[in-house]
């Protein structure tokens, strides 16, 4: 057990020696009746970073010298000015956009959304640099997506993709690079078993992943960089993307998930590669095509982008994570199932 500001955490580990704390019981009824937390002796299954709550100290995963967790807590100083260097956040902009962007989802009964919490909002706001029009078209595009694309999106939980991840194609950096950005690493070669795990499950966990990753109000400021690893990519594997789905992905990120992406990475990629890029090409804007960089096998090619700090030995960075089960990741993300079930929930009341 651990006993944090807010509660108590059960902590278990298994024979690889990873820790991970799947749930909290509240202790503090003056919270409870402050309305910040569920009745006491209750389970805690979502932090739920949307609404304020500040128990993310209590779900974490230990991997070896590092943890990964994923953040409620508001930002410091340093990301306070990079919002406003970066983003125009500043305590007027904030308040005028919240409330021109809360008038805009008002006047628009067919998207049901929680335009009262604030918080939400921010999540469309930070990435559309607090442009209420802008981040209102994301908004709709997102839904729209939903409904579009409900073979990705319906009944989209962590705990029903544990698939991907015990394959170990998807993981997720415990540290951040030296611009405070989320680094994703995307395995999509030799641990990649097209006969065990289809292409749409590891686009499904990869939207899991980034979900919770556009909740940190960290991540809303800084954004991700991803990292595709390509070793071992064959033609079976290529035989898998096709131009519908090449369509799909590429709409969702460049004009529905509200997340700044900063870089894609492309490394090992053998000839082959060149055949599924070429699906995709036609259909990238100029502003993403430029931030996707082929790294092939030169490291410090990639060490030029991501800092080394918070890359492991593989990719040339310093941090040493020991091999263990992918299916962590899936348990550690499996404690915010109520909250993909609560968002679900959200969007467009008829057919778009």
């Amino acid at each position: 057990m651990l006993k944090g500001s807010r509660g108590v955490a059960s902590i278990h580990s298994d024979p690889t020696g990873t820790l991970l704390v799947s749930r909290w019981t509240c202790v503090d009824e003056v919270d409870e009746r402050r309305g910040m937390a569920p009745k006491a002796g209750t389970s805690w299954t979502w932090p739920d970073v949307l609404d304020g709550l500040k128990t993310a100290e209590s779900l974490f995963l230990q991997m070896g010298e590092f943890v990964l967790r994923f953040e409620s807590e508001e930002f410091g100083d340093e990301y306070e000015e990079r919002a406003r260097l970066e983003l125009r956040e500043t305590p007027e902009q904030k308040k005028e956009a919240v409330a021109k962007l809360r008038e805009l989802l008002k006047a628009d009964p067919e998207l049901d959304v929680p335009y009262e919490e604030e918080n939400f909002l921010l999540t469309f706001l930070r990435p559309t640099h607090f442009y209420p029009e802008s981040a209102y078209t994301r908004m709709q595009n997102f839904f729209r997506f939903k409904v579009k694309y409900p073979k990705y999106c319906s009944g989209l939980i962590p705990s029903r993709e544990r698939n991907v991840f015990e394959q170990g194609i998807l993981t997720v950096f415990p540290t951040r690079d030296h611009l405070g950005r989320r680094v994703l690493l995307i395995e999509a070669g030799k641990k990649w078993k097209p006969k065990q795990c289809t292409l749409d499950e590891i686009f499904k966990g990869v939207m899991v992943v980034l979900e919770a990753a556009i909740s940190e109000p960290r991540t809303q400021v800084s954004g991700v960089q991803v990292i595709l690893d390509m070793d071992g990519l064959s033609l079976s594997h290529v035989w898998q993307f096709t131009p519908g789905f090449a369509k799909a992905v590429v709409d969702w990120v460049q004009d529905c998930i509200p997340v700044r992406l900063k870089g894609v990475h492309i490394v090992n990629q053998p000839y082959v590669f060149n055949m599924v890029f070429a699906i995709f090409k036609p259909l990238l804007n100029a502003k993403l095509r430029n931030r996707i960089h082929f790294h092939g096998t030169d490291r410090q090619s990639l060490l030029n982008h991501v800092d080394a700090k918070c890359l492991t030995t593989a990719y040339g960075g310093g941090v040493a994570i020991p091999d263990f089960p992918g299916g962590k990741l899936c348990d550690l993300l499996s404690n915010y199932d109520s909250h993909y079930e609560l968002r679900a929930q959200n969007g467009y009341t008829t057919k778009k």
